[in-house]
């Protein structure tokens, strides 16, 4: 990464590495070269990925969770607030002919792996029997239907034009 000093040379003096920016452009450069192909990408969280969609009877949660299955993923509510937890696990070795687990050598782990946690706050309470979550192909869905008053507190407001 470092090809070119972008420093004045009245900045520089005889010594650069010993001038105070000539130090702190390198310090910086460290940091930036720590982000590069270097870094192990499995330190990284596994996110959930979500859409929340809402009818005049239900809200639904759809949420993207590759690799994983139903086993994998605990939905609950309590009062207003869904909470999705999971954890996603990597395969670290295959198993061999016999029955061992291969060594195997890995060059790049770009697929997230890892626990993960969200809570989405309801605009009212639902009930915990009503609900129904579905998984297929790596898709949760979550229905939630909405409460009776929930439904006769919303109404559509006609806009008119203003003369």
């Amino acid at each position: 990464m470092r090809s070119r000093n972008w420093l004045p040379t009245s900045w520089l003096g005889h010594k650069e590495a010993e001038t105070p920016f000539a130090m702190l452009r390198d310090r910086i450069e460290t940091l930036f070269d720590d982000f590069g192909e270097d870094m192990s990408l499995t330190d990284r969280a596994f996110a959930m990925n979500s859409d929340v969609s809402e009818t005049d009877s239900a809200i639904t949660v759809t949420a993207e969770l590759p690799g994983m299955t139903e086993k994998d993923i605990t939905v609950s509510v309590s009062g207003n607030r869904l909470t999705i937890e999971g954890e996603k696990n990597t395969e670290t070795a295959s198993e061999g002919d016999e029955g061992e687990a291969e060594k195997r050598a890995y060059h790049r782990i770009e697929r997230y792996s890892g626990s993960f946690r969200r809570v989405m706050t309801l605009p009212f309470e639902v009930d915990p029997d009503s609900i129904k979550a579905e998984m297929k192909d790596g898709v949760l869905t979550v229905s939630l239907p909405k409460p009776a008053e929930a439904m006769t507190l919303s109404r559509k407001i006609e806009v008119k034009h203003a003369a």
